[in-house]
């Protein structure tokens, strides 16, 4: 039986379980979920998640939900092609890069999210959405600091860049999306935005490019 993934098209948290599943080439389907149809109301997925979020993956009788433990089940179920080091030291700080941005980065989007995509246009505070903006590009200057190579941990793509790059294709889109807000050019810096176009590049960002956000960039 494949494994499944109970997924929001793009959430970038469950695009990058998407993300991981299409580079190891592990078979799986895919269940989309909807807040409109009441999917994550049903009681059905709540006996899959109590948090009621998504991702979750069902593999066999096995259910697994949070995004970076899933990364890291699939890393040990289907360890080639890798998305961590085998040196243990290159290994732990592509777990702290990962915990980084979900600490971090993620939080300061999803200020921008609830305070832009969630909250109608008559109703946004500007002042909210300067604070979240300023934050979240303070959190993008600070991983330009952090890039070695091609990649963000080095010289192949791992979870760390599964991680960062849907969080910030999705800040990308909001600026596209809403202008007044910071533009998409002025989100990151030289080396973030190179970072960007490259992973852009690859089958595995563009096979799991959210279908509702149109075509990927240089499509």
């Amino acid at each position: 039986m494949p494994l499944t993934l109970h997924y929001l098209s793009g959430s970038p948290y469950t695009w990058r379980v998407h993300i991981a599943l299409a580079h190891k080439g592990i078979p799986h389907a895919l269940r989309p979920m909807s807040y409109d149809a009441g999917d994550f109301r049903a009681s059905e997925f709540a006996a899959l998640n109590p948090r009621r979020r998504v991702p979750v993956i069902e593999h066999d009788d096995f259910v697994l939900y949070e995004s970076a433990a899933i990364l890291e089940y699939l890393e040990d179920i289907a360890p080639t092609p890798p998305l961590l080091a085998a040196d243990p030291r290159r290994r732990a700080i592509q777990r702290r890069m990962v915990r980084e941005a979900d600490q971090y980065l993620a939080t300061h989007l999803e200020e921008l999210v609830e305070a832009v995509l969630f909250t109608p246009p008559d109703q946004r505070d500007p002042e909210k959405i300067a604070d979240a903006q300023s934050c979240l590009r303070a959190e993008l200057a600070f991983w330009e600091t952090l890039i070695e190579g091609d990649f963000l941990a080095g010289d192949f793509f791992g979870a760390p860049d599964a991680t960062l790059y849907p969080l910030v294709a999705l800040a990308r889109r909001i600026a596209s999306r809403n202008p007044g807000l910071m533009t998409p050019e002025n989100l990151a810096g030289p080396r973030i935005a190179a970072w960007m176009a490259r992973m852009e590049a690859l089958p595995v960002i563009r096979a799991t490019w959210p279908p509702h956000w149109g075509a990927p960039p240089g499509a």
